[in-house]
């Protein structure tokens, strides 16, 4: 380090200070309430906690409950399934509105509001308005039926072997608008030059999406990836609208488990090694995505 670059670092230390000063309760809060959080719920994961926190140490007995119960297994596998399709279809469908809306069409403003107004309700408005939809007596079927196809079926949240994809059905009704509005501001963030010389080479335009313009949108995915995700993992309002798990287990998904067994069944050690495997499963995903994505770009 040559003596330039020492005399430059107390500089650089205090430069935006009274901006490093105002964050400091926000940084104290995340790290007492987040981290403090988070240790704690760990910590007595390898308890006996029932009604109210215990320190008497059982080891990893309430991990070998949680994966020897059915419920949770199923569980797992809901949010599997529901988060590879939800993670699919919402990027295809949010990007094809998104390309669609770029083209500048008239009432684009219009047809902006309709497809993001779905996201501006809550969950359980949500679970509750596709309850009714996909109800056989009087939804999707009964109208159907009443047309004079009186063989068709469609009773996806009475159906366990396709009870999630129910659930998908009005996950995707709400969160595609916000998908197409991030993919839209990257859109328009794109130079126009980079249109106007696909255009003279000749390029289709499905070609110059495919090859060019998603490329440069890299940031966008990841930060919709972000957002749809953690949506993903925490799911538990639509379930309960529309299920509260049924039919039996067949609907059920971890945060669901976690909720129930803490408040419902009063066996707080259970719902913590159920939340500390969710965090697990958490890290696993974002650790690597965030060394390769800010380490990289640090050696880099």
């Amino acid at each position: 380090m040559t003596d330039y670059q020492v005399a430059r670092r107390p500089n650089t230390l205090f430069r935006n200070l009274n901006s490093k000063i105002a964050s400091i309760p926000m940084i104290v809060t995340a790290m007492v309430v987040f981290l403090g959080g988070t240790v704690w719920t760990v910590f007595y994961s390898f308890t006996n906690s029932k009604l109210l926190p215990r320190t008497t140490f059982v080891g990893f007995d309430q991990y070998e409950r949680l994966w020897a119960s059915e419920r949770w297994i199923v569980s797992i596998q809901n949010l599997a399934i529901f988060g590879v399709f939800a993670l699919i279809f919402s990027f295809v469908i949010g990007f094809v509105l998104a390309a669609f809306m770029d083209q500048k069409i008239r009432l684009e403003n219009v047809f902006r509001t309709i497809f993001l107004y779905p996201f501006a309700l809550s969950f359980i408005v949500t679970g509750l308005v596709w309850q009714w939809l996909l109800n056989p007596d009087f939804g999707v079927q009964h109208v159907v039926r009443s047309l004079g196809w009186v063989g068709f079926t469609f009773n996806p949240l009475y159906t366990q072997s396709i009870v999630i994809y129910g659930i998908l059905i009005a996950a995707l009704w709400q969160g595609t608008g916000l998908v197409m509005v991030l993919m839209l501001a990257g859109l328009r963030g794109i130079d126009e030059d980079i249109w106007k010389a696909s255009r003279v080479d000749g390029i289709p335009m499905v070609k110059t999406y495919l090859l060019i313009i998603i490329p440069m949108m890299r940031p966008v995915f990841i930060t919709t990836l972000v957002i749809v995700a953690s949506g993903i993992v925490k799911v538990y309002d639509l379930v309960v609208a529309q299920t509260s798990g049924g039919p039996g287990i067949a609907s059920e998904v971890p945060a669901k488990y976690v909720y129930d067994y803490m408040f419902q069944a009063q066996n707080l050690g259970q719902g913590f090694a159920a939340s500390t495997m969710m965090l697990i499963t958490i890290s696993i995903i974002i650790i690597p995505w965030a060394y390769l994505e800010f380490g990289g770009k640090k050696r880099g």
